[in-house]
């Protein structure tokens, strides 16, 4: 027998853990394609993967739920069902069109109600990762988002990749000025932070810090830097 988040569970047997549903929210547009961004990105969630299944493993109360949500012209669900991490098998996103955030945001906002979410659950994680700046209505998706008590709970977090990404937009999304966007200028720097992202932000929903209002989110140590005369790649 199958629950609406995903679980599943035999007749008089208890849920293995309280359900944290982990959303990545994806830039697919045509920048993307540029340097690789695209590519790099596909490898970073597959190298965080691991960390996350490690993470469940060591923690039997959390089951960990990841869907994926792609924008560029309008968007689409990269990963529709909300899928036990073990059970994630990254297909690649491919890039092309404009930079739908606001559509995304509001699509988002859909899933964060009761049902389809388990009312037992953890505060869900959305994590943005974006190159550039929206071309829709970003700020009528944000105000969808944030009418839902689970938008305005999920711990929210953003990557920005290379110098384009509008750090205002992303700031406003994450809606704390103690956590500012992550920015990635290198393959290297942005499999680090989606990789960290990803595993602090599991940590810190299933805390009892993350059901609070007030949260804190720890600053990612040793990001990887270019060597002395090497260029950034983004």
């Amino acid at each position: 027998m199958t629950t609406s988040d995903g679980g599943s569970f035999r007749p008089g047997a208890q849920l293995a853990g309280r359900p944290l549903h982990f959303v990545f929210v994806l830039d697919g547009s045509g920048s993307m394609n540029a340097d690789g961004k695209i590519q790099s990105l596909n490898e970073s969630i597959r190298d965080a993967l691991p960390h996350l299944r490690d993470l469940a493993d060591q923690n039997p109360f959390v089951r960990i739920l990841v869907r994926a949500l792609v924008f560029a012209d309008g968007v689409r669900w990269h990963l529709a069902d909300p899928t036990p991490v073990h059970e994630v098998s990254w297909p690649p996103v491919v890039a092309g069109g404009y930079t739908d955030l606001g559509a995304a945001l509001a699509e988002v906002s859909g899933i964060l109600h009761v049902p389809p979410m388990d009312s037992r659950a953890f505060p869900p994680v959305v994590v943005v990762i974006s190159d550039g700046r929206p071309t829709d209505d970003f700020e009528a998706g944000l105000a969808r988002l944030m009418a839902e008590p689970w938008g305005r709970r999920a711990v929210r977090l953003a990557i920005a990749i290379g110098s384009d990404a509008d750090l205002d937009v992303l700031s406003a999304f994450i809606g704390d000025p103690s956590i500012p966007p992550f920015a990635a200028r290198d393959p290297e720097q942005l499999a680090y932070l989606v990789r960290f992202v990803s595993t602090a932000a599991s940590q810190l929903a299933s805390s009892p810090a993350g059901m609070a209002e007030e949260r804190s989110f720890p600053t990612p140590p040793d990001v990887p830097q270019p060597a002395d005369g090497e260029l950034m790649v983004w």
